[in-house]
């Protein structure tokens, strides 16, 4: 993730995890896992940002975590171009989804099409947000990864 995050010191920081496989149903609505909706802080207010992420996923960030990230975003200068370019990405794909009755979001039509969902997809905790995937493409990806598991770990928590 390109973002800093600020150091949360002592504070309980509940954190997406796990995954969870639903259908998308015809309307672009995918369920969101009950122990990921219970993450949720109150700030969030059942209300994300979705947007584009990397490797033809989908980003789904509760609001009060969005909002960290706008005024990160807010810091950047706006004078270079790779700012700008990053800012009209993301920004373009971004749009506010709210929870309904049965605990699902609407993925807009545009993110279907980017990530390639058609019935199925794959909900992965990641954190801070949440990612979603068509399941085949996330295969894929992990095939991809050169690095095992346990490099990966010594080289990233170092």
């Amino acid at each position: 993730m390109p973002f800093r995050r600020a150091t949360r010191g002592a504070c309980t920081v509940m954190a997406f995890k796990g995954q969870a496989e639903y259908s998308v149903d015809s309307k672009g609505r995918v369920a969101i896992p009950a122990k990921m909706r219970k993450s949720l802080s109150p700030a969030a207010n059942e209300t994300f940002t979705i947007t584009r992420g990397f490797e033809d996923c989908i980003f789904l960030y509760p609001m009060d975590e969005w909002a960290d990230i706008e005024e990160e975003i807010d810091e950047l200068s706006m004078y270079d171009r790779e700012v700008r370019n990053f800012v009209r990405l993301i920004m373009r794909w971004a749009s506010e989804v709210s929870l309904d009755g049965q605990g699902r979001i609407s993925i807009p039509n545009p993110l279907i099409d980017f990530a390639g969902l058609d019935d199925s997809a794959l909900i992965l905790g990641a954190f801070d947000h949440i990612e979603i995937w068509d399941p085949a493409q996330f295969d894929g990806y992990l095939n991809e990864q050169p690095d095992d598991y346990e490099t990966l770990a010594e080289s990233v928590m170092r």
